[in-house]
């Protein structure tokens, strides 16, 4: 199982591999504030646009598995884990739970991103968006991601990944035309930065920044023939 100083370094190992795409017109799609890291190196590498794709899980009383989730982009899911006839059930007894938070969930999205976290579809339209995680358990966030992204009718889906699951392996052969994943394993340990040395990541804030950021640094950097770029600074400036 490979272990990673921080998730910038992990962020390089995908960059390197992901080089293939740089200048052609792609769009990096973060999962999450840590996946933002791993993002920002590949951007800046790949010379791409960078998003945030927020998911906030729906769990149902007294469950600690989410039952399905609600992203910043609108989009609702219920969990790849859950057959159709348990979705079925769930649906006839908490119809009106369901409906309660997913406003709640859409509600707390609006509060935490504002706008500077709305995703403009026709920034995605027929690019090949690179979807970034640092970690995976179960491949929800992904499957939710393909769903919003088959709305947007784009070129192409790349998973880059640090570390996934057996099961979130499985998700990703299903949800996207191709994989980097630096490592998988079947005993997936779920304590937060487990797999980092130095467990590091941004607030909401700082991910937002960098997003915006990350586009200008870039340029920077290309005209300025830089090598490197202190990818943290961009979460402050």
């Amino acid at each position: 199982m490979l272990y990673f100083k921080n998730r910038a370094e992990a962020g390089r190992i995908l960059a390197k591999r992901l080089l293939k795409y740089k200048d052609t017109d792609t769009v990096v799609l973060c999962l999450s504030e840590g996946s933002a890291v791993l993002g920002a190196q590949i951007a800046m590498s790949l010379h791409s646009t960078m998003l945030l794709y927020k998911i906030k899980h729906i769990f149902l009383p007294n469950e600690i598995e989410p039952t399905a989730g609600f992203s910043s982009a609108g989009t609702f899911r219920y969990s790849n884990l859950l057959s159709a006839g348990e979705i079925d059930e769930i649906v006839s007894e908490y119809h009106n739970y369901l409906d309660e938070q997913r406003m709640q969930k859409n509600h707390e999205l609006n509060v935490l991103l504002g706008s500077d976290g709305a995703i403009d579809r026709s920034m995605l339209r027929a690019k090949t968006v690179i979807l970034v995680a640092d970690t995976l358990n179960s491949g929800f966030s992904i499957a939710m991601a393909a769903d919003f992204l088959k709305t947007v009718a784009v070129k192409r889906v790349v998973a880059a990944v640090g570390v996934a699951s057996i099961n979130a392996l499985d998700q990703l052969h299903v949800q996207s035309d191709e994989l980097c994943v630096l490592g998988v394993t079947q005993n997936f340990i779920t304590q937060e930065g487990h797999y980092f040395e130095d467990n590091t990541e941004p607030d909401i804030e700082g991910a937002l920044k960098i997003m915006h950021n990350i586009q200008f640094a870039w340029r920077t950097d290309k005209q300025e023939d830089a090598k490197t770029t202190d990818i943290t600074a961009l979460a402050t400036s």
